[in-house]
């Protein structure tokens, strides 16, 4: 429609103020991270330092990885991806179990440990193994593609949890599942270092999944200074 020059003038104001509404609600709605910086450390990483701390006897998820592997419920053909892959350790560890016909793809937000990962598999033969290099907002897996997302000591890094894990539920097959292992966060028993750096403890990280849409079916109280919880897609 056209309006006589005086009256688009004074709508002119109103658009503008309108569109600035919009914009302003539109920002309000994304959510801000929860951990600004987490992930620093993570920008150009010594390949070999992270190597040395996340695969040493001493920590927990190390020393129980074959444990881990069995309650994974892994089986021949599933499509995995292991989120926060880090050095890989989980990804070259679930890659034969899944053959034939398996996937596993390793996810980081750290090109260095993508790039590390993808070589480290190739030497070992481990044709299976693709990798991607996320966004903190997003895993970057096409929908309905995964059986399995495997986080371990992980989810207390995510900087912005509920687009992280809205970007999970579409990646995930009506019948997948999410397994999330990440330090107990308990004043009573927990270290300085966990209490200062984990965000949430199983409770809040059990409320949290909830809301993104999923229903806890299994806690698997074999580790000690990490929870094993395994999630579906709530009806």
């Amino acid at each position: 429609m056209l309006f006589p020059m005086h009256i688009a003038q004074h709508r002119l104001p109103f658009f503008f103020l309108l569109c600035s509404l919009l914009l302003a609600g539109y920002a309000a709605a994304q959510e801000q991270s929860v951990r600004p910086g987490i992930n620093r450390h993570f920008v150009d990483p010594d390949w070999q330092r992270w190597v040395n701390t996340f695969e040493r006897p001493g920590r927990e998820v190390y020393d129980k990885r074959h444990a881990i592997v069995e309650a994974s419920g892994l089986r021949p053909g599933m499509a995995v991806a292991d989120i926060g892959a880090g050095t890989g350790l989980f990804t070259r560890l679930f890659a034969p179990r899944i053959e034939p016909g398996g996937t596993v793809y390793a996810v980081d937000i750290s090109r260095t440990f993508v790039e590390n990962i993808l070589r480290t598999a190739s030497e070992q033969g481990l044709a299976n193994v693709k990798g991607i290099v996320n966004t903190p907002e997003d895993v970057g897996l096409p929908a309905d593609s995964i059986d399995l997302a495997f986080i371990t000591d992980t989810y207390h890094h995510f900087e912005y949890p509920e687009q992280t894990m809205a970007s999970i539920h579409r990646a995930l097959r009506d019948d997948g599942r999410v397994i999330i292992i990440d330090f107990r966060r308990d004043p009573r028993t927990s270290s300085r270092w966990v209490m200062g750096h984990v965000r949430t403890n199983k409770a809040q990280t059990v409320e949290e999944m909830k809301a993104a849409g999923f229903r806890l079916v299994a806690d698997r109280p074999f580790m000690r200074t990490n929870y094993f919880l395994e999630f579906v897609k709530a009806e």
